[in-house]
């Protein structure tokens, strides 16, 4: 088989987190009933007027700026005519000779390699309604007419859909990260189209556009089929058409929806009814300060205060714990324990009860207050367990709950020394197996030990002195 060059592109539409659209003052807002959200400006009547959305433009130079773009600082917005069912003015305002940003690019790891996704332009659009299709009728939900985008077009530098995915993983991070964007693909406030083209010469071969692909995931599986389905047409000799397909998720295939027979005439021209936007220099900075530190500034904190690379990828996949977090860095405290619990039982609780951080009674204080209990060994690991309820759901400081479930632990060294001692001479065998390197034996011993202390001493401190004393009878033993 021959070898063949593949050549992605990648366009992606996201809506921008403001209270109102693009250029009315309909309100945006996911869920409501059928054209509940809409005024004569959304549905495009005669002699309306629209007003640009202030908001909408800050929110563009901020992801103009995480993306690396150049800001267009003199912009205007263009007329794109066409005629269809989800579009009732026929035309789309949008940028197309001056986007708000340009020559940007998204730096990813793939397999350990890093690689920037260079992008064309970015540019603020207003979104059409919704179709949805019964037979032989259409419906028109205008909720969503309106609701502001910013299209990010990426250059045709994308080789593989393992590429794709991890480009639309570190965009959607981005932009939800800076409060751009919830970035929810569930919801349709991020969409994805995918250009495919495969060639076996240095030309660009023929490409395909895959519409609006609803999940990450699909964009990798549809780009894939796209390049097997090409590949077969290509080998048997046939050509490729220009062609607009779908991504059938039962089918697990892309399905053809039209032959692009000529290029689309959109008969751009510049909005008449809107005047020219320019940006000043405090305008622009005041955008970029209001960003918040953004993932890769995170991951390099969190690896300063000695968290795992599992850790840190675990927290930065949860915003709300994320959040929470931050508010640690500058405090005195085990991290690394901190984020333990965080991820651990008090993450399965949340999830159990279907709860945020911030609906808890944990704040900061109470953690790191926990937290360095059970850096002391005043309490356990099991300790906690059973103080979990009451440290998330009551104001009852954390000795007053220990005291009500009557839980006192061992810290003084002699006295567990004492119980380490006696459980290593009724366990010879298992000290000759330590001492002979099997790990096990140290586990069991381990386990002895608190069995024989009911879990009243913290395990680091036990599992420190136990292997303390297996080394001073090692020594004996020489």
């Amino acid at each position: 088989m021959s070898k063949y060059e593949v050549t992605i592109g990648i366009e992606v539409h996201v809506e921008l987190k403001t209270k109102s659209k693009l250029f009315s003052d309909s309100a945006v807002s996911f869920g409501l009933n059928t054209n509940c959200g809409v005024n004569v400006i959304d549905l495009g009547y005669p002699g309306t007027l629209p007003t640009v959305n202030k908001e909408v433009v800050r929110q563009g130079v901020k992801a103009a700026h995480i993306l690396h773009c150049n800001i267009t600082k003199e912009m205007h917005f263009d007329r794109k005519n066409y005629f269809y069912p989800d579009n009732s003015k026929n035309y789309q305002i949008t940028q197309n000779e001056t986007p708000i940003g340009t020559n940007g690019y998204v730096e990813i790891e793939v397999d350990g390699e890093k690689k920037k996704i260079f992008l064309e332009e970015m540019h603020i659009e207003e979104d059409t309604c919704k179709s949805a299709h019964r037979g032989t009728v259409s419906l028109l939900d205008f909720n969503r007419s309106g609701v502001p985008l910013i299209e990010i077009v990426t250059k045709p530098c994308i080789k593989s859909s393992k590429e794709a995915m991890a480009y639309l993983e570190k965009l959607k991070e981005l932009l939800f990260y800076a409060d751009i964007s919830d970035c929810k693909m569930e919801e349709g406030s991020m969409r994805c189209d995918a250009n495919v083209s495969l060639s076996n010469s240095d030309e660009l071969g023929v490409k395909c556009e895959i519409k609006n692909i609803g999940s990450i995931h699909n964009v990798g599986l549809s780009i894939e089929k796209e390049i097997e389905r090409q590949k077969e047409l290509l080998e048997k000799g046939e050509k490729i058409r220009e062609e607009t397909r779908r991504f059938d998720d039962k089918l697990g295939t892309t399905v053809l929806m039209r032959v692009k027979e000529t290029g689309n005439d959109y008969r751009y021209f510049p909005e008449p009814d809107i005047p020219f936007v320019r940006l000043d220099d405090t305008f622009i900075s005041d955008a970029i300060k209001e960003i918040p530190l953004l993932p890769d500034e995170l991951r390099k904190k969190y690896q300063q205060v000695g968290l795992s690379h599992q850790q840190i990828e675990k927290i930065i996949a949860n915003r709300p714990l994320s959040n929470y977090f931050n508010l640690l860095l500058d405090q005195k405290t085990n991290h690394v324990l901190a984020a333990n619990l965080l991820l651990g039982d008090i993450a399965a609780y949340l999830n159990k009860h279907n709860k945020e951080l911030q609906d808890t009674k944990l704040d900061q204080d109470r953690l790191i207050e926990v937290v360095a209990k059970l850096d002391e060994g005043v309490i356990s690991n099991r300790n906690f367990k059973e103080i979990l309820v009451d440290l998330l759901e009551t104001s009852t400081s954390i000795d007053e709950i220990l005291k009500s479930k009557n839980i006192t632990n061992v810290t003084d060294e002699a006295t567990i020394l004492n119980i380490i001692n006696k459980v290593l001479e009724n366990n010879h065998d298992s000290v000759k197996d330590y001492k002979a390197g099997k790990d096990r034996a140290l586990k069991y011993l381990m386990g002895q030990f608190m069995k024989e202390t009911k879990g009243s001493v913290n395990p680091k401190l036990a599992n420190d002195l136990l292997i303390q004393e297996l080394d001073k009878l090692e020594l004996k033993d020489e």
